[in-house]
């Protein structure tokens, strides 16, 4: 059982939020639990020197937090305890023009984000909640993202990270940002194919009926994100076998086989809808799993045999573009 902690802060977008939520619910129901809690962000608006609790926030409401487009939610106002596999996620809220009037985060919100961080938890956030990450300072010298609208007021008001401007999300260090709205279920989609691999994310985005898609370059996105935007249920088919087996050889006469069509049709078909062949599909999807890999402490030659490649060789060779563009 995993724990999803959403902090619900005071304008919440109900998008921001329910997307997630949703991508996260449906994985349960596919067989991974996660526990969604919701707990109530005890902020304070206005400027940084203001202790006027805001409308919406955990008091004698009982952690009632008004949403922005007026629905009550009701939160729990204790936390929950976390494990470093648990993953907090705070949804963005409405914005003004004067960014001096969004949330301040209480300390202890602060301090909560920041541990759990630190004990290797991984904090993402939606839209404008990349700004309670940065209060946090967990934006500090790592790269992020945020909507469109407010990408310059994330970047003046925390000018020590690196804001990344149109892209659906980003990852660096266990944080992970998205822009706005409803890419927060891409970023729901990421987090899911790095937990329990690309064909669970695809499993998750049909039942949603979510064709997804990405904007820009970003070179951690998840290759689903990059490569399953189409509506092929032919190659869909054959991706959702590759997904599932890609550290195995995968002969494309069986994967045609497995599709029901000829090697050539396959072939055809994936290339016009994915925009790659499927072995150059199943290489991408190795290297994002060993990416990952190394990226929590296992080393090239480990996550060269995890992923499915005789020996390292041909995993710094696929390598070398991405570590140079870092």
């Amino acid at each position: 059982m995993t724990t999803v902690v959403f902090v619900l802060l005071p304008g919440v977008h109900l998008l921001d939020l329910a997307g997630p939520a949703q991508a996260f619910f449906t994985a349960g129901d596919l067989g991974h639990r996660y526990d969604l809690r919701y707990v109530s962000g005890a902020a304070a608006s206005g400027s940084p020197g203001s202790d006027a609790p805001a409308s919406g926030s955990p008091g004698a409401d009982g952690g009632v937090v008004a949403s922005a487009q007026g629905l009550p939610l009701a939160a729990d106002t204790a936390w929950p305890a976390l494990t470093p596999d648990d993953l907090v996620v705070v949804p963005g809220w409405r914005v003004g023009d004067d960014p001096a009037a969004w949330p301040r985060l209480s300390d202890e919100l602060r301090e909560r984000l920041a541990a759990h961080h630190a004990a290797g938890g991984t904090v993402a956030s939606v839209c404008a909640g990349a700004d309670a990450l940065g209060q946090a300072g967990l934006l500090d010298g790592r790269r992020c993202t945020t909507h469109h609208g407010v990408q310059d007021d994330l970047a003046a008001r925390h000018p020590r990270a690196h804001v990344v401007r149109d892209v659906l999300f980003t990852t660096d260090g266990g944080v992970v940002t998205s822009a706005g709205i409803a890419s927060g279920i891409d970023l729901s989609l990421h987090l899911l194919a790095m937990r329990h691999g690309p064909a669970l994310a695809a499993r998750v985005a049909r039942e949603m009926v979510v064709y997804a898609r990405r904007n820009g370059t970003e070179p951690q996105a998840s290759a689903m994100l990059r490569h399953r935007s189409h509506v092929d249920d032919t190659v869909h088919r054959a991706q959702n076998h590759i997904d599932t087996h890609f550290a195995r050889p995968l002969p494309l006469a069986d994967l045609a086989a497995h599709a029901g069509v000829a090697e050539r049709t396959l072939t055809r078909l994936f290339t016009r809808a994915a925009g790659v062949t499927p072995l150059r599909y199943q290489q991408i999807l190795r290297l994002e799993r060993a990416e990952h890999l190394i990226g929590h402490g296992a080393t090239v030659e480990s996550a060269a045999h995890a992923v499915g490649f005789q020996d390292a060789r041909m995993l710094r060779r696929l390598r070398s573009p991405a570590v140079s563009d870092r």
